[in-house]
């Protein structure tokens, strides 16, 4: 009876060593996945860099004006006529740089970026064309776009105009078109092949200066972290396939975010192979 009672006591014992051997293994293996994952994911964020991109035509002569509407009161919602004048600077042309093999490059050439609310813009090559605009009070910003879709800037290469759309307009973005305002415009959309390796980071800042000592863009791209202290075009390199989540935002010299409705703006991209 006593040789029974140690031999059950040997055997549970070593049950349980094993219990806790198999538990100890599993999450040592577990942990060991978890942490390749993170240097994975790590590898990939050191991966992405950002550079100024140089060499585009400066146009600074260039000149977009707004002639159509005619007011920013707009009595009814729906389908509104847009019709611009474009001096020195051709709409359709392809523009004349090496960038235009380095980027994401329109084959219809030079064009026109309108964009209502901070939403992804539309492309027009065309001086006049329609837009639906429903009810309410917008933020209008349209500028000239070289044909790889950087925006050409200067004071008078762009239009920004308050539309106020049908008879009783409410402004639910309180807008100030005086502020500081951030506009997002590239990247957009899918990439695919080639168009992947360099992507054009680009926006419009209103009312406002960049600087290393005041306001700055804060690019965030797949949680990884850049400043930005020049109005100018950058480069994304190194991006993975798939989904890529890009966040811009217009902070001051401590690093807050300027008020503003459209001062803070995340897309979402797609690279294919």
């Amino acid at each position: 009876m006593k040789k029974i009672t140690t031999r059950l006591i040997m055997l549970l014992v070593f049950t349980a060593f094993t219990m806790v051997s198999c538990k100890q293994q599993q999450s040592n293996s577990k942990e060991k996945v978890e942490t390749n994952k993170q240097v994975v994911d790590k590898s990939t964020l050191e991966s992405i860099t950002l550079e100024k991109l140089q060499g585009s035509p400066a146009y600074e002569n260039a000149v977009l004006q707004m002639d159509t509407p005619k007011t920013s009161k707009i009595s009814e919602s729906g389908e509104v006529n847009f019709a611009f004048t474009v001096h020195n600077y051709d709409l359709k042309a392809q523009t004349g740089s090496s960038n235009s093999q380095l980027l994401a490059n329109s084959d219809k050439g030079q064009h026109i970026h309108f964009i209502l609310n901070n939403e992804p813009y539309s492309a027009h090559y065309e001086p006049t064309f329609e837009k639906g605009i429903p009810d309410g009070v917008h933020h209008l910003v349209a500028f000239l776009s070289r044909s790889y879709h950087e925006s050409v800037k200067n004071e008078n290469s762009v239009v920004v105009q308050k539309l106020e759309v049908g008879a009783d307009a409410r402004d639910t973005y309180e807008l100030d078109m005086e502020a500081p305002t951030l506009i997002y415009s590239r990247p957009k959309g899918t990439y695919t092949g080639k168009d992947t390796e360099n992507l054009l980071l680009d926006f419009f800042v209103l009312n406002t200066t960049l600087s290393e000592n005041g306001n700055k863009v804060r690019a965030t791209i797949n949680d990884k972290e850049f400043i930005i202290t020049e109005w100018a075009p950058q480069i994304i390199k190194g991006l993975p396939k798939g989904e890529v989540t890009i966040q811009l935002a217009l902070i001051d010299a401590k690093g807050n975010l300027i008020p503003g409705m459209f001062n803070e703006v995340t897309r979402t991209i797609t690279l294919k192979e």
